[in-house]
């Protein structure tokens, strides 16, 4: 199998009628799998019940370095768990998600027969991405971002749109800060690498990580990849491609959470997901800027940068127009899900 067929064995949407209820309900995970994870670590997994779908977290797969408090695990369980909702509407459910506290925290989607409806959401499942490359610059119509603020808006998570180039500069600079600090930080860098899928086969096998190709890198042996990435990845270049991806973005949409906890990081992930979701089905691209959130000494003053006298702020995104770009990949559902008798 090369690449591209592997890419268009994981983005895709059902082949056919599924009429047995378990076969549905796992064809639900397959698309809650399709959800972004930090690294794409896809920190998850899953058990299905009686007419019910658990999200928990896989724990195994932490990056303590970037996410020390667990924080983007737990968004990323959120994101799953919403594309597990969008996806349950067009299998003729209706989904209804909560957070519980056992099994160091899950999300539990209690399911309900109803009338199938495949909303635009849904439909950009497999079409979502978060693309790592120059947009065109140009902005976006008040709908268009009204529409993202809605989608991106949830129990107690607001979402800030930031449009004005001052603003734009102002999360600029923290983005630098916080990027001169990770990339200065040995033990990020490995972790980094740790995930980074230099060679297309390598991606192919693990099934996760970050393929080169995702950021515009040709695919290379590990070997080589290793020693490039160790020579090239310095701070001013990338603080100088932040800088040039961020200008060429048409606005940023940082999450606030209104309490620093695990529900509301989940909820975060879930507001994060229909907001990409709904960009996808406008057309417009998204990636994450998180360095001011991810640098735990900088985030107060981030806050206090945006004006903001309380909450945490979870996720900052740039979004804007521009090419789509390789995407990565999905480890099988037997990875992920977890066996009524385990």
């Amino acid at each position: 199998m090369n690449y591209q067929e592997a890419v268009d064995r994981t983005w895709r949407h059902s082949d056919g009628a599924l009429r047995d209820e378990r076969t549905r309900l796992k064809e639900l995970v397959r698309y809650a799998t399709l959800a972004p994870s930090g690294h794409n670590t896809q920190c998850w997994r899953f058990r299905i019940g009686s007419c019910s779908v658990e999200v928990l977290p896989d724990l195994s797969r932490r990056t303590p370095v970037v996410d020390p408090d667990d924080h983007h695990l737990y968004v990323s369980l959120g994101c799953a768990a919403e594309n597990l909702v969008q996806a349950a509407r067009a299998f003729g459910y209706r989904g209804h998600a909560g957070f519980t506290p056992a099994d160091d925290g899950a999300i539990r989607i209690a399911l309900e027969h109803a009338t199938e409806e495949r909303s635009p959401l849904f439909q950009a499942i497999p079409h979502r991405q978060c693309t790592r490359t120059d947009y065109d610059g140009r902005p976006l119509s008040a709908e268009e971002l009204q529409l993202l603020e809605a989608a991106g808006t949830g129990d107690g998570v607001a979402l800030v749109l930031l449009t004005a180039r001052d603003a734009m500069e102002t999360v600029l600079e923290y983005v630098v800060q916080g990027n001169t600090l990770q990339v200065g930080n040995p033990a990020f860098v490995r972790e980094l690498e740790r995930w980074i899928r230099f060679s297309d086969s390598e991606a192919i096998r693990t099934g996760d990580g970050l393929p080169a190709r995702a950021t515009g890198n040709p695919p290379v042996p590990r070997w080589l990849g290793r020693r490039l990435f160790r020579a090239s990845f310095r701070a001013k270049p990338e603080n100088d491609r932040y800088a040039r991806q961020i200008r060429s973005s048409a606005g940023i949409g940082v999450f606030v959470s209104c309490m620093d906890d695990k529900a509301h990081w989940m909820e975060a992930g879930r507001c994060y997901e229909r907001f990409a979701l709904q960009a996808t089905a406008l057309g417009i691209r998204n990636a994450f800027v998180n360095q001011p959130v991810e640098e735990s000494g900088l985030r107060p003053e981030f806050a206090k940068a945006l004006g903001l006298s309380e909450g945490r702020p979870d996720l900052v995104v740039r979004f804007g127009r521009g090419k789509e770009m390789p995407r990565s990949l999905r480890r099988p559902l037997a990875a992920v899900m977890i066996e009524p008798n385990h």
